[in-house]
């Protein structure tokens, strides 16, 4: 019979079972961390075959209605009972929920959708490199730094004004963290995005009836900007869900480096994106920085 002492010793938890399952629990875990990714950057890239109709405001019009088509059954948020001090953060978050997909979107139309998403992640990266100041996140940092050089490096093609729309989503993306965490502490569950889901939507509507009333779309671009929101607010939030009930935190944030990766992959089979050596040596330095600087926030 195997004693508990011998069993940790061969590195095999005595409960075999209980291991099992938790191992179980943990793949269940990365699966819906990759199915969330790739989920995310296939609906923006769909949402991006609806711009010659819709543009990129009228896609994002679209996701605002479906976000909160999602968020406001799911979590039921009691509007009448909220306090100016649980509104305000709301209110703001609405503002940067809209301006982080509209800008993104924007960026994905000029840019390309892999170079986008990595110029946006930057926002998540400077909130993970400045929780933790040592000298190795310096040279995350510094890595980070490089990357965006290289993507950003002058040339003749260079689209800097939607180099410009990636790091506004970037900046968006840093205070949706910040503010989030601030609903947090004065809200319940999820009743503080679903409220700010539902402003957003509001604020978007005048946008979506202009675009009707400007050029009425078919079924086809309709469908797209749908199904645009339905896999990147719908089903990355149901999957975070799951995920963060079965994977740490940390391990959730460093698998979140790959999306660069992913986006770059999708708008390459979906949008039939090309890039070169350059821009992915860039999107690797992003990523490098990223990943190292979450397992050594683990440690």
């Amino acid at each position: 019979m195997r004693t508990a002492s011998a069993s940790r010793r061969y590195g095999v938890s005595p409960d075999t079972p209980d291991a099992f399952s938790s191992g179980r629990r943990r793949l269940a875990g990365v699966a819906a961390m990759l199915g969330s990714g790739l989920s995310n950057q296939t609906g923006a890239a769909v949402g991006a075959l609806a711009f010659p109709v819709l543009g990129p405001v009228g896609v994002v019009a679209v996701r605002q209605y479906v976000a909160a088509a999602v968020l406001l059954p799911l979590a039921r948020p009691r509007l009448r009972e909220f306090t100016w001090r649980q509104w305000w953060p709301v209110l703001l978050l609405a503002v940067v929920f809209g301006t982080m997909n509209l800008s993104l979107y924007s960026a994905v139309d000029r840019i390309g959708l892999g170079l986008a998403v990595t110029l946006e992640f930057l926002g998540p990266l400077t909130i993970a490199l400045a929780a933790v100041r040592r000298r190795l996140d310096a040279c995350c940092a510094v890595l980070a730094a490089a990357g965006v050089v290289v993507l950003m490096r002058p040339r003749p093609s260079a689209d800097y004004l939607g180099m410009g729309l990636g790091l506004l989503a970037a900046a968006c993306w840093a205070s949706y963290i910040l503010l989030n965490r601030t609903i947090g502490t004065r809200l319940p569950g999820a009743q503080g995005a679903a409220a700010a889901a539902g402003v957003s939507a509001v604020l978007f509507l005048p946008v979506g009836l202009l675009v009707v009333a400007h050029r009425p779309p078919g079924a086809a671009a309709v469908g797209c900007a749908v199904a645009a929101g339905v896999l990147s607010s719908a089903v990355p939030y149901l999957a975070d869900l799951l995920t963060l009930r079965h994977v740490p935190a940390q391990t959730f944030g460093l698998f979140m480096s790959v999306n660069p990766v992913l986006a770059a992959l999708v708008g390459w089979l979906v949008l039939g994106e090309a890039l070169g050596g350059w821009e992915y040596a860039g999107i690797g330095a992003v990523v490098t920085a990223n990943a190292v600087s979450m397992v050594r926030r683990r440690g």
